[in-house]
């Protein structure tokens, strides 16, 4: 059968492609959901690629070849179109599954209670100038602890400019602790003991800081506040996601260690994504809020609002609203 013969037996198949064509483009179809409608498009447009590589290839009228190219075009926007985002189900994810996740992780407990319980302690240690004077120098060690009293002696002053180059290097700084804390969640023990360890440190330069006889502990106060609900959050949810991690490659409830830690790792994502929101939260405010001569109350005010919408998304979202478990 002659080329030409043979495209004309196919016409048939390219009105039922043109068909298919104009009801997408209508709105008739919303997208390709039934199994059929998506072979039978699928197959007719492989047919009309077909049809217009022997076109091509024959020699056929400039006009069949310039259909063909115009239909194809067509169908392969149709068939490869992006899906339309939908805003009901990404409002989903990020209101109902996300905190859900994170409220019902084990790793996320652990991992708040070794950092904000020896965070407290730290601190509390730390302060306590009379019954353990040498505490915090021990810990932070006496340069550091000199470093920061100087850093805050003066009043806090800035300009525009200031915050927003400081905001950029809050952000390189905020991120490496993150990644610390995470990267070495695989191996689960160096994981603990780097979030031990922030956790300690963190709270003795805080206690050391609150002090009486600190001068330059108001000036600190003033700095910290804002930020700091955000900044501590997103540390313990970092290390919460790498121990997530370290779990699939321990605890692999018979599965194949590989196919665990992709399990592991699909239920970390949400723990990484409030992490990631929680450190951008905390440069832009360290960055912008916490140096500005302010009032403490507005920092303040802002620190007590940010834990209270971090505790209503984790925690009252967060609460399963069903009697099925969240894994």
């Amino acid at each position: 059968m002659r080329a030409g013969e043979r495209l004309e037996k196919r016409r048939a198949d390219w009105a039922e492609l043109e068909k298919h064509c104009d009801l997408f483009q209508g709105g008739s179809y919303r997208s390709i959901q039934d199994g059929r409608t998506a072979a039978r498009l699928a197959m007719l447009y492989r047919g009309a690629c077909s049809d217009l590589a022997m076109a091509e290839t024959y020699q056929l009228p400039p006009v069949t070849v310039e259909y063909l190219h115009r239909l194809v075009a067509r169908a392969h926007n149709q068939l490869y179109r992006s899906k339309r985002f939908e805003w009901n189900q990404w409002w989903r994810i990020a209101s109902v599954d996300v905190p859900r996740a994170i409220f019902s992780d084990n790793c996320v407990h652990v991992a708040a209670v070794i950092f904000f319980g020896l965070f407290s302690i730290s601190a509390v240690l730390a302060r306590s100038e009379h019954l353990f004077p040498t505490y915090a120098s021990k810990i932070v060690g006496d340069e550091a602890l000199q470093q920061s009293e100087d850093a805050f002696e003066e009043p806090l002053e800035g300009n525009f400019e200031s915050y927003a180059i400081g905001a950029v290097g809050y952000i390189q700084h905020n991120t490496s602790i993150g990644l610390t804390c995470f990267g070495k969640g695989p191996l689960i023990i160096p994981c603990i003991i780097e979030l031990a360890f922030q956790a300690v440190y963190l709270g003795a330069v805080f206690g050391y800081m609150a002090r009486p006889g600190i001068e330059s502990g108001d000036h600190f106060f003033q700095f910290v506040t804002a930020h700091g609900p955000f900044e501590l959050t997103a540390i313990a949810l970092s290390a919460a996601a790498g121990l997530r991690l370290g779990v699939g490659l321990v605890a692999t409830a018979g599965l194949r260690r590989l196919e665990s830690f992709k399990a592991h790792a699909l239920r970390s994502l949400p723990i990484v994504c409030g992490a990631v929101t929680l450190f951008i939260l905390a440069a832009f405010t360290e960055g912008f809020l916490s140096p500005s001569p302010l009032p403490y109350a507005y920092k303040a005010l802002w620190a007590i609002c940010s834990s209270t919408a971090m505790m209503f998304y984790f925690v009252v979202l967060g609460y399963p609203r069903s009697k099925e478990p969240w894994n």
